[in-house]
């Protein structure tokens, strides 16, 4: 379904542009990936250092902060007149982060992942409920309208406003208590406040330019390979952009504490939905091709389905995440036509 057609005009492709575009738009993806983590690392110490309830920053900061490569790639695929790219960026994220980022946890993780009761009752509805809307809302005119992804905003600010008010702010840990209290305090110093600072305007500015190249090269490598932009979006950039969910993973898997990488996948997917197709889709309508609409959709409704009916038992087992990877590696296969 998803077969390359490299027509002739592959053998006569520069040896030495193509080549370059392809280092150039490794090292893009790199750097906006790279460059996503320091913003969110520095924001997130900025925002203790105020003051902020550390439940307030890891809703906020910390879970945006993972989905800037893909906010951003998407930003600047439509900036260069490459619409179609959004959508397919945001399922092949979303599918990678349910299957790759998921399945690794379970893997690896030390212990049984364990899912708290609180992301069963109100996250994981959302979290499939999102992906059904989305589906709804490519396959009605196979693209989003400006009214779409005003909706889809809408629905994000919603969703906050009430994860907000369901906090129980007297519930924080005295750990957590003391963490805020030494980076306002003495802890986190005038001249610490100015580095993070420097590091988030740095890291802003290399966000910038790691996404704008990865676009421009991605651009570039599909007119001369004569590979749809969709296709590339939903493999190679999709996958790049879910890397700061992938290393998360791998760190608290190793920590013994990988089920927080769940919490972490569904609210990234949540927002990837409601703000990564939103604010792009008020700036121009967002296409969505045949191809993506009959195989890449139903795969992100199957995947999560699948990881909605899995931690109905509060697990996931490394035998269920053996399952994901399988359906991870299925997708991909199917995308290129090697299976």
């Amino acid at each position: 379904m998803y077969k390359l057609q490299l027509r002739s005009n592959l053998i006569r492709v520069s040896m030495n542009s193509l080549p370059i575009l392809l280092l150039i738009f490794v090292v893009g993806l790199a750097t906006l990936v790279k460059a996503s983590d320091f913003f969110t690392d520095a924001a997130e110490k900025l925002g203790l250092a105020m003051g902020l309830p550390p439940f307030i920053v890891g809703v906020t900061i910390v879970s945006m902060g993972t989905s800037l490569p893909e906010l951003l790639s998407s930003l600047f695929g439509i900036f260069q007149g490459a619409s179609e790219v959004v959508a397919s960026n945001v399922i092949g994220s979303n599918i990678a982060n349910i299957c790759l980022v998921v399945g690794t946890a379970a893997i690896i993780s030390t212990k049984i992942l364990r899912v708290m009761y609180n992301l069963i009752s109100v996250d994981l509805p959302l979290f499939v409920g999102s992906a059904f809307l989305f589906a709804l809302m490519a396959t009605s005119d196979q693209q989003f309208t400006r009214g779409e992804s005003l909706l889809l905003l809408i629905g994000y600010i919603v969703y906050l406003f009430y994860i907000l008010k369901s906090s129980d702010e007297s519930a924080v840990n005295p750990d957590e208590e003391t963490t805020v209290a030494s980076l306002a305090g003495e802890g986190f110093s005038v001249t610490q406040s100015l580095r993070e600072l420097l590091v988030l305007v740095l890291s802003g500015i290399f966000i910038f330019l790691g996404a704008n190249y990865t676009i421009d090269s991605l651009i570039q490598i599909s007119d001369q390979l004569n590979i749809g932009r969709d296709i590339i979006a939903i493999s190679a950039v999709a996958l790049g952009t879910s890397l700061p969910e992938l290393m998360v993973t791998i760190n608290a898997a190793l920590k013994g504490k990988a089920e927080l990488a769940v919490g972490n996948v569904i609210g990234s997917n949540i927002f990837n939905i409601f703000v990564v197709i939103g604010i792009p889709g008020l700036i121009s309508p967002l296409p969505v091709a045949d191809n993506i609409l009959s195989h890449s959709v139903p795969t992100l409704l199957a995947a999560s389905l699948l990881m909605f009916f899995i931690v109905q038992d509060n697990k996931i087992t490394i035998w269920e995440g053996w399952l994901f990877i399988m359906l991870y590696v299925w997708f991909m296969g199917t995308i290129f036509g090697l299976l």
